[in-house]
């Protein structure tokens, strides 16, 4: 048999940091976020709730849209710091963070980082092994890369926007989650883990160029090819998924709420329609001339009683079957009390951190990070220059993670 061989650290592997026990399975990993609005915010919280240590970098004064800072939710389990990038010292303070980061987010329109002596060259002269994460609309390049924008014009221009509502009535408006959040913050946090595992591995960092459009693209990829293989219909409430079916929408109900029904499978129809109390139009199911039938019955069948009752008669089943439920509402639904899918911290009920990890159990650590109230915390275990030890090389004996070594 022969002998076990203790693995060498290779030169581009980075020595473990210490890590804080429950904190999450990117403790360990810093992250520079640049204050911004909307899918960067999001994206920067995702990867905190993962246990990194992330330090947003706030502008004086706050962003042009933003809500108070003690119920930003989207900033907690951070840090944060003030630097005002157009003064003279401050592209090199961030140029210091960037340094000692695994990862930095910013969310500039294209060439603004640049300008302001903070974009990929200017850090990865500091810092190669540095993920540089760029959060847009539109992207780096493109007809439409300077233009100004929102969710709804991104996802306007994706298809994805004209796909969700009734027809002959105007595309509903998903608030941002489809856009700013799915197709913009998660596509970047998928981005910036994968190339944070490539500069592990090689010992390169490079740019991630995360835009909404793309995103929001990339999410209808099986509705292409529905659409290729004439699956789908190019309009809105025409096909399987999008209303068009009568056992796949929403139904209102005797007090003016409403139920959600997906009962899809023939097995969880047959469940859907007894409980309902029409069994004998169950066929119709499989007869698309006769869905209008069908739908005016479900319809009048919910709207004998109300969303509560109706909860009553589909709970334990297998009939696919929700209350469609409130912002207020849904902390309190006895599955998501049980999951603790929702959480209260400082006084704030939020979302909880998701997903769930067996070894690496996450939490909400810390409630939104007041601006500039870390300043001296991160100067100290960050081991930023100017501080009174900073001359000596070393890390601060009281801090919580060693420097990343170039």
């Amino acid at each position: 048999m022969s002998e076990a061989k203790t693995p060498t650290r290779t030169p581009t592997q980075t020595p473990t940091r210490r890590r804080t026990t429950g904190a999450g399975p990117l403790a360990g990993v810093r992250v520079v976020e640049l204050a911004g609005i909307g899918p960067g915010p999001f994206a920067a919280m995702l990867l905190a709730d993962l246990g990194a240590d992330v330090v947003r970098v706030d502008r004086p004064g706050g962003p042009g849209l933003g809500i108070d800072p003690a119920h930003d939710v989207t900033n907690r389990n951070k840090r944060s710091v003030i630097v005002d990038l157009k003064a003279p010292d401050g592209p090199a303070r961030v140029l210091d963070l960037a340094e000692r980061a695994d990862v930095l987010i910013e969310g500039y329109r294209p060439g603004v980082a640049e300008r302001l002596g903070v974009g990929p060259e200017h850090c990865h002269a500091r810092n190669p092994r540095l993920v540089y994460g760029r959060m847009t609309g539109w992207g780096q390049e493109g007809p439409l890369a300077q233009r100004a924008g929102h969710d709804i014009g991104y996802i306007a221009l994706t298809g994805t926007l004209g796909m969700i509502g009734a027809p002959g009535e105007p595309p509903a408006v998903p608030a941002n989650l489809l856009g700013d959040y799915a197709g913009g913050s998660l596509y970047l946090v998928v981005g910036v883990l994968a190339a944070l595992h490539h500069a592990r591995e090689s010992g390169t960092g490079q740019v991630v160029d995360a835009a909404i459009v793309d995103g929001t693209a990339h999410l209808s990829s099986m509705i292409h090819g529905m659409l290729a293989a004439g699956g789908w219909q190019d309009r809105r409430g025409a096909n399987l998924l999008d209303g068009g079916c009568p056992f796949y929408g929403t139904y209102e109900t005797a007090d003016g709420r409403y139920m959600a029904v997906g009962a899809l499978e023939p097995r969880f129809y047959a469940e859907f329609t007894r409980l309902l109390g029409i069994p004998d139009l169950a066929p119709a199911r499989d007869d698309m001339a006769r869905w209008p039938e069908l739908r005016e019955a479900v319809a009048a069948r919910f709207k004998s009683r109300t969303r509560d009752e109706w909860t009553a008669v589909f709970e334990g089943s297998d009939a696919c079957t929700a209350p469609v439920l409130s912002l207020r509402e849904a902390p309190h639904h006895p599955h998501l009390a049980a999951r603790a899918t929702f959480t209260d911290h400082g006084g704030i009920t939020q979302p909880a951190p998701a997903p769930r990890f067996s070894a690496t159990p996450t939490a909400v650590r810390t409630g939104p990070a007041r601006p500039g109230a870390d300043t001296e915390a991160v100067a100290r275990d960050w081991d930023l220059p100017g501080r009174p030890d900073s001359e000596s090389g070393g890390p601060d004996p009281a801090s919580n993670t060693a420097p990343n070594p170039q």
